[in-house]
């Protein structure tokens, strides 16, 4: 049997195989509920159980720590596979996912020796935990980013972390993060009180029905609306010592480890929006091919603008597939292709032209499928909404471009976070 992640990934080995076809094994339930979903702008809280069931919440943890022992390749090709059936489900569940960095980055500074005698058994007690907890079946929603901006990073860091006797305060607001009053814990970053730069950057492990915990008003937006997608508000939480990672500069250290994108993972994002893209090139082209025009009795496909437009629909989603899988390679590769720095500056560009390719190719399919297809309700209405997010989510492409321009000209990164006063 043919997986829909093998359109992305052309070759599985037999590990990502039994991987893939736990993850193809929740899509029946996902189109059956994704229409309502968007509708009522509300993650379907069954999803949480039917991931937890089929396994998949552990999908990227190591084996030894309980999780299925994936890796980055997986992650694209569930998150692939999960957007072309319900975009809102396959966001959520990458942003659980990329709770697994702060368990997999840490521990792997710590082997290579970025952390002191003293810090290793801190930082890999927090790992663990973190780990382990992703592969029994808990869902975690990752936390970073906020309304605040700052001219030198993409995401900056306000929210703060006061020391209170035996653990942590936590006051801040997050204005991003998928499944808000559905995971059942928020993994927040937050600066420790009286830091001034990412050296203070730390991570908390916050229960949803913690006292001080609130979702912000209904997010009523463009994009994935039923990936609850709301963001939190923490007054005074109280967040237990063994549930935070506060040594000082482990945050950059542990993100010196990640091959790509500086906070791991982030390319699996641009796999919810290309198989979003493919869900709908399909439905798009099934339709053009079956209707027919009342005269002639030829499908509607066969005409000539429509040609056109089919042509630049594949074209767009051909040109995302080879940015994605291009990525992918980069990312993966052993040994490295590229320098960590070459890597980065790929994914800068990469992340924007497949934003750009994918929403070139739902307006495709809006135009060919004409006024019949545009309704809120339909895969195409849905699916323009859905990727309308993808031009603006983290950073727009035109910023991406900027940052590849400066690093090839002046020889240097951008800070991806930064701590700034509120």
């Amino acid at each position: 049997m043919t997986l829909i992640a093998e359109r992305l990934l052309t070759t599985l080995t037999d590990a990502e195989r039994a991987r893939m076809e736990k993850v193809e094994s929740v899509l029946p339930a996902l189109r059956e509920a994704a229409a309502k979903a968007d509708e009522l702008g509300e993650f379907p809280i069954g999803h949480v159980a039917l991931m937890r069931e089929a396994g998949i919440l552990g999908l990227i943890v190591p084996e030894e720590f309980g999780g299925l022992g994936g890796g980055l390749r997986d992650l694209a090709g569930a998150t692939f596979t999960l957007g072309s059936a319900c975009p809102s489900t396959a966001l959520a569940y990458f942003f659980h996912n990329t709770s697994a960095s702060r368990g997999l980055l840490p521990l792997e500074a710590i082997e290579a020796g970025l952390f002191s005698e003293e810090e290793n058994p801190v930082v890999e007690a927090f790992a663990k935990r973190v780990l382990t907890s992703m592969a029994g079946g808990t869902w975690l929603a990752n936390f970073a980013s906020e309304e605040v901006k700052s001219s030198s990073a993409n995401i900056a860091i306000a929210t703060s972390a006061e020391p209170v006797e035996g653990g942590w305060k936590l006051n801040g607001v997050k204005s991003f993060g998928c499944a808000t009053g559905v995971a059942d814990v928020y993994l927040v970053t937050a600066k420790v009180a009286g830091t001034t730069d990412a050296g203070g950057l730390s991570l908390f492990l916050v229960k949803r029905e913690s006292p001080g915990v609130a979702s912000r008003d209904k997010w009523n937006g463009l994009g994935m609306r039923a990936s609850a997608n709301d963001g939190i508000t923490l007054t005074d939480v109280f967040v237990p010592a063994e549930d935070a990672l506060t040594v000082p500069g482990s945050f950059v250290k542990m993100l010196q480890m990640s091959r790509g994108s500086f906070v791991g993972n982030q390319l699996a994002i641009m796999a919810t929006y290309l198989g979003a893209a493919q869900g709908v090139y399909d439905h798009a082209l099934e339709r053009l091919t079956t209707k027919r025009f009342a005269d002639s009795g030829k499908s509607i496909a066969s005409s000539p603008m429509h040609q056109v437009i089919i042509g630049d629909m594949t074209e767009r989603l051909e040109t995302a597939y080879h940015w994605l899988r291009r990525q992918l390679e980069l990312e993966t590769s052993e040994p490295p292709l590229l320098p960590k720095s070459d890597v980065y500056r790929q994914w800068r560009m990469a992340k924007g032209s497949i934003s750009e390719a994918c929403f070139d190719v739902v307006v495709g399919a809006f135009k060919a499928c004409g006024t019949s297809a545009a309704t809120m309700d339909g895969v195409i209405g849905r699916g323009l909404r859905d990727l309308a997010m993808a031009l603006v989510m983290t950073f727009p492409p035109e910023r991406g471009r900027l940052e590849a321009a400066s690093m090839i000209t002046d020889d240097r990164e951008n800070e991806l976070f930064a701590s700034v006063n509120s």
